[in-house]
């Protein structure tokens, strides 16, 4: 019998394992995962950015997660000797309706409490030669980083303190009753008092497992990148992002500089046809009926129907990729662009049709759900997971309270 059992062993499971096997030493935890190693999916499909917190509304638990996750991520990395480079991030205008967004930007970050720089158009050059545009915004607190290195730094630091990882371990069924969970998984059954899942990709399907009819479901977006030619790993200095338009769900095509030097392009938003379809050819006949038969996603289909071509047009043409890039970094050429691997972002979805946009838990009795967890989950995993910890105290104290009736 587990004390707490936490299913998924991406950064944001095992930001909670560890953080919980460390308040409660005595208590005995296990981390569930599917896959053969931790940070199989979004963890380590990521543009690996430690993001300042630019574009959330303020007040949210973004905002919250994200400003504080930035310096926790850093500290993180320099406890545990992991490389990271502050490189700072540029948003660039490059006409004047960007111009005015970008002034909103502005506005919004200074309520987010974010330091940052307004240049002008010969500013921005003299910082980015290779980048053109009528103005920008410099963000000096972001970096990068490799999210699969943290999260298996966290995977260390909870097994050194007895924590227990059981990979190539799906989970099949849940049962929540008076006095535990029983976790049905392909290696057989766990026990433990609480769960913690953070599935990602999998999480409503990991909810209705507990027979509880989510008002949500995971749509998954492929993210594709491109990396540039190794001439062009000193492109640019920062990471340069494009004004996002504000009728549009996702940033919009950007440069990112890796950790290990490289520098990418990307990413776009499509549709994907499987959960976990990583590939333009990850197709499932199934899934795409579930999926169709959802009315929360048959209305973003239908609501986003137009960038939902021009996205998919992208996809299939390189040339529409690249002329988003070559908005502000005229010199790239379609030769330049090679192949990269693609990720899928897991977006909850409402059943009335909108994206939700904040990070979403469901809660019963003994359980604790991750169900929406998007970008920059990662750079808030520390804060999330704090956070998931709040939230046990509270499930917890409450059966105590009740047991001493």
């Amino acid at each position: 019998m587990y004390d707490f059992i936490i299913v998924g062993g991406g950064i944001i499971g095992m930001s909670v394992a560890m953080q919980l096997q460390k308040k409660l030493p005595d208590s005995k935890i296990a981390v569930l995962e599917k896959e053969s190693d931790v940070a199989k999916h979004q963890t380590g499909h990521n543009s690996g950015v430690i993001h300042a917190g630019v574009y959330y509304t303020p007040g949210s638990l973004k905002a919250k997660f994200c400003f504080e996750g930035n310096k926790a991520t850093k500290d993180f990395c320099d406890e545990n000797g992991i490389k990271y480079d502050i490189c700072g991030k540029m948003l660039v205008a490059t006409n004047d309706v960007e111009m005015e967004r970008m002034k909103a930007l502005w506005d919004r970050t200074e309520a987010n409490g974010l330091e940052r720089t307004w240049l002008d158009s010969n500013e921005l050059r003299a910082r980015e030669p290779n980048i053109i545009g009528v103005g920008g915004i410099f963000f000096p607190s972001s970096g990068i980083v490799s999210y699969t290195e943290v999260t298996k730094a966290m995977m260390r630091r909870f097994m050194e303190s007895k924590g227990e990882v059981f990979l190539n371990t799906q989970v099949v069924g849940l049962t929540e009753h008076t006095n535990g969970i029983v976790v049905k998984t392909n290696k057989g059954q766990f026990e433990g008092q609480y769960l913690i899942t953070c599935g990602g990709l999998q999480s409503d399907r990991l909810v209705s497992m507990l027979d509880i009819a989510p008002d949500f479901v995971i749509c998954p977006f492929r993210g594709e990148y491109y990396q540039l030619s190794p001439q062009h790993n000193n492109i640019v200095k920062h990471l340069i992002y494009p004004i996002p338009d504000p009728s549009v769900p996702f940033l919009g095509v950007h440069l990112t500089r890796m950790i290990d030097g490289s520098v990418t392009v990307g990413p776009n938003a499509v549709l994907a046809f499987k959960r976990e379809g990583y590939k333009k050819t990850d197709i499932s006949l199934p899934y795409i009926i579930e999926m169709l038969k959802h009315k929360g996603i048959r209305k973003v289909i239908k609501d986003n129907f137009k960038t939902g071509l021009e996205e998919l047009k992208n996809s299939l043409f390189k040339d529409g990729y690249l002329k988003l890039v070559q908005k502000y970094c005229p010199s790239l050429t379609k030769v330049d662009l090679n192949p990269y691997p693609a990720g899928v972002r897991a977006q909850a979805v409402s059943n009335d049709g909108k994206l939700i946009e904040d990070f979403l838990f469901v809660n019963t009795n003994r359980a604790i759900f991750v169900c929406n967890a998007p970008s920059p989950a990662a750079t808030s995993a520390i804060p999330i997971g704090a956070h998931i910890l709040e939230k046990v105290d509270s499930m917890v104290n409450k059966k105590a309270e009740i047991t001493n009736l």
